[in-house]
């Protein structure tokens, strides 16, 4: 991997973490375009970048995670189901399903499906307008939509979104939502696969995390702003027809 591989990648992965397209999938799938080789470091870069997305919300949301205790109790619920399973499957998921351009494509076309039907279902049935109205066991259901973003493709964001709408919240609840729950799973993610990767990684290996993490960072602060913005006036459906193009067309250019 060179720097500027770096750049595209960090560039990628702070574009689509918050949108509702898998961050994961779009790097597998970019990688593989750029020809790069899915060892070991190539899969924690693509892991550990994810912290400088995770710095921009912080950043963005710092009061609400200060003073917010009625979204905290809720973040935690619905970390929960990740957390404790993303712990049990670390060793599954990163050996056999992250770098796995088949199971990337199903996902992107089956979410895009899903996105579809969740934002259709929300133009009657989404009425709650703030968080903290969410009571607290529907907090843990969408973090049990969370859960099956572990599979590459699936795309936190879209999950949690998804389960967020079908759960009541409005469209823009359920984003901000989503990025708030964000901090404490990838943080956890992230965290927990530096711990086991970091001793292995070179001097420049540190250099193109670093590259990586900055270009994330800076992505990922205006892609928020500008998702949050459009997520006001209009629908989750070009994501939707947009997962389903993307794994039509990766399928057909690149696995078949």
């Amino acid at each position: 991997m060179s720097p500027k591989d770096a750049i595209i990648l960090g560039f990628v992965e702070g574009l689509t973490e918050f949108l509702p397209v898998s961050s994961t999938g779009h790097l597998i799938l970019t990688a593989h375009i750029l020809g790069l080789t899915h060892n070991e470091f190539t899969k924690s870069f693509e892991i550990s970048i994810q912290l400088g997305a995770i710095l921009a919300v912080f950043s963005l949301y710092l009061k609400r995670f200060l003073t917010d205790f009625e979204t905290w109790k809720r973040i935690i619920l619905a970390f929960l189901p990740t957390g404790i399973l993303g712990f049990i499957l670390y060793r599954f998921i990163k050996g056999y399903l992250i770098g796995n351009d088949l199971v990337v494509v199903v996902s992107l076309l089956l979410g895009g499906v899903f996105l579809i039907f969740a934002d259709r279902w929300c133009e009657r049935f989404c009425h709650i307008d703030q968080v903290q109205k969410l009571a607290l066991s529907k907090a843990f259901v969408i973090g049990l939509f969370q859960s099956l973003a572990m599979v590459p493709g699936v795309s936190r964001s879209g999950a949690t979104i998804i389960g967020g709408m079908l759960m009541g919240l409005n469209r823009k609840q359920a984003a901000e939502f989503s990025f708030l729950l964000a901090v404490p799973t990838m943080l956890s993610a992230t965290g927990y696969d530096l711990y086991k990767s970091y001793s292995q990684f070179s001097f420049q290996e540190f250099h193109l995390l670093a590259i990586g993490f900055a270009v994330s960072f800076l992505t990922a602060i205006l892609s928020v702003k500008l998702f949050l913005r459009f997520v006001s006036s209009y629908s989750f459906l070009p994501f939707g027809i947009y997962r389903m193009l993307v794994s039509l067309l990766y399928s057909y250019f690149f696995l078949f």
